[in-house]
């Protein structure tokens, strides 16, 4: 006699996008109430890398590490900061504005659906300041969520692999190791062959010290391409994800198991409602 097997018996998929209504409760009591939101921006990537290269790495990072230790991903989020790329083809760059404001509804969003502890995933540099912005000022009124920005840290063991491997030393945009990310996430977007098309060389056309300006990428890599991607590989791919993977089921773990963030959060808006009656720690 044939039984039909329900989506229960089935392995609870990570992806937010990938969820029925029914899943996505029963996600969101196994993730014990956390979500990675994986954000990259749309911008060009050299020659030879897709324009959403930043979105699949953090996506990916973000798949791999929920397999090990269980939350909801959410779809992929690309509204980042990418002015330095306007003049590159295909580039989508929002306002400032626009930027911490769809940031800050996913979040309020993402914690009205019953998920009060939200990670961070980034895929681009450009991002750094932004989101460590965001997160500084998520003080600024009060709320009954967290939000956590991931940030991987190189060890001693994997950089010796990486360096035993690696045919280049300079770069840090489409070179070597970001195309190899990519060529183990999805090779079939990479155009190697297109890699040495346009130069990844630093032009150095400001120099300044002790002094900075935003237009320095221009002035130093206006192809949007810093390095040589040419000798890039798939196994240098693989261990470069695996450290930032291992590290992120590490702290999704922690995350999970933390109690004190939301506490001091609170403790925090309370005391800010009357700083004259603080008291000393």
């Amino acid at each position: 006699m044939f039984v039909a097997l329900t989506s229960y018996s089935q392995k609870l998929s990570s992806s937010w996008e990938e969820l029925t209504a029914p899943d996505f409760v029963t996600a969101v009591k196994q993730a014990e109430g956390v979500c990675i939101i994986p954000i990259g921006v749309i911008e060009k990537h050299g020659p030879h890398l897709p324009l959403g290269t930043d979105v699949f790495t953090s996506r990916e990072i973000a798949r791999r590490a929920t397999a090990r230790e269980y939350c909801i991903v959410y779809p992929y989020y690309f509204a980042g900061q990418i002015f330095e790329a306007k003049q590159q083809p295909g580039t989508i760059a929002y306002s400032s504005e626009l930027q911490f404001k769809i940031l800050e509804e996913t979040c309020e969003e993402i914690s009205r659906n019953g998920i009060k502890k939200i990670i961070i995933v980034n895929g681009h540099g450009g991002n750094g300041s932004f989101l460590q912005y965001f997160c500084q000022i998520q003080l600024a009124k009060p709320k009954d969520y967290a939000v956590f920005l991931f940030q991987p840290s190189s060890d001693a063991e994997t950089q010796a692999k990486i360096a035993s491997m690696r045919k280049t030393t300079v770069g840090g945009h489409a070179d070597e190791m970001e195309t190899s990310s990519m060529l183990a996430i999805r090779p079939d977007l990479v155009k190697l062959a297109q890699a040495t098309s346009q130069s990844g060389a630093d032009l150095n056309r400001l120099p300044l010290r002790n002094a900075y300006t935003g237009i320095w990428w221009y002035a130093k890599y206006p192809n949007h391409y810093a390095g040589d991607a040419k000798d890039a590989t798939a196994a240098l791919g693989e261990i470069s994800l695996e450290s930032s993977v291992a590290q992120l089921a590490r702290v999704i773990k922690a995350i999970k198991d933390d109690k004190t963030t939301i506490q001091l959060q609170n403790d925090f808006f309370k005391e800010s409602l009357s700083p004259l009656e603080t008291k000393a720690k």
